[in-house]
């Protein structure tokens, strides 16, 4: 007598391995930028809030103090629901209104800014083309862990939240240089030029393509998207946010990055800070894209990903 015996395996062991997880909802509104229309204060600097599924983080802090402050009051942001904040390198216009706006938001919510994301080797000693050693990160440090603040840093890309990226610090593979080279690093083998070596960017994985944000880019925008296809997802780039540092390029660096920002499939642009208003309309040139598709950030510009760019009153 032959016995039948019929195994029964769960079919979610045959089932496919799930892929990268993909943010449905995602909004961008910048907070600091040069640019401003009917609301909002103008500065050298960068800030921007993201909203990505629900969850809310403040990328950079802008320059002054309380620029980023008011401007959410303007605008009728509400930063004090906000726990995490990135900071995407240690220059002052990105760092500056970190302290002002902790203290301030922890009256609301003892959580609020609370942990700060940051790139391994943000809080190394620097010194300026006088020889004087700049504290300002020291001191930002030490007020923020006072305040009950947490402080991570990463040398490696992680995902903060589902489909929401941090690339952490970039390499350097293309010849990508734009930061001013007055400064310099204290190392173990004496002081070196400061190249930013911490400077990272935020990456959000979506239906249309990856969203890439960024604070000044100094790893090099073509470095970073490289980087990202290499070490996190290799999908096409539906959207360049925040600045990228291409004012002082000549034509034929942006001739270049352009044609690279093409190969990696960009189809909306939105350049803020240290983009630089002629080298975005350069960029909207040589990649092919229109005004509603590329353009120059005032502060409480928007980029939603279903509605797609919204400038502002002056930069439309």
């Amino acid at each position: 007598m032959k016995i039948l015996v019929v195994l029964l395996v769960p079919v979610a062991l045959f089932a496919q391995p799930r892929g990268p997880h993909q943010v449905k909802s995602l909004k961008i509104e910048v907070l600091s930028t040069m640019l401003t229309s009917d609301d909002g204060i103008g500065e050298w600097g960068f800030a921007a809030v993201v909203e990505a599924d629900g969850r809310r983080i403040l990328f950079d802090t802008g320059d002054r103090p309380e620029t980023v402050l008011k401007n959410a009051e303007e605008l009728k942001v509400d930063l004090s629901t906000i726990p995490e904040v990135i900071l995407s390198h240690h220059h002052h216009d990105h760092t500056g209104g970190l302290m002002t706006l902790r203290l301030a938001m922890q009256k609301k919510n003892p959580f609020a800014l609370s942990k700060s994301d940051v790139g391994k080797g943000i809080f190394a000693v620097r010194r300026d083309s006088s020889g004087r050693i700049l504290e300002f990160m020291a001191q930002t440090r030490k007020a923020y862990e006072a305040s009950g603040g947490q402080i991570v840093e990463y040398d490696h890309p992680v995902e903060i939240a589902n489909g929401v990226w941090l690339t952490g610090p970039v390499p350097r593979k293309y010849p990508e240089r734009n930061w001013s080279g007055s400064r310099q690093i204290q190392t173990a083998d004496g002081w070196k030029e400061d190249v930013i070596a911490e400077d990272m960017s935020l990456v959000i994985n979506t239906s249309h393509g990856l969203v890439l944000l960024s604070g000044c880019g100094h790893a090099g925008v073509i470095n970073t998207l490289d980087y990202v296809r290499s070490a996190i997802l290799q999908q096409p780039l539906y959207a360049a946010i925040g600045g990228f540092h291409l004012y002082q390029l000549d034509d034929q660096k942006l001739e270049w990055t352009a044609a690279k920002l093409r190969e990696f499939g960009l189809q909306n642009f939105l350049g803020a800070h240290c983009t630089g208003i002629e080298a975005t309309y350069r960029i909207r040139q040589l990649t092919g894209l229109d005004r509603r598709h590329c353009a120059v950030a005032a502060v409480g510009a928007v980029f939603d990903l279903d509605k797609g760019l919204d400038p502002g009153s002056i930069a439309r």
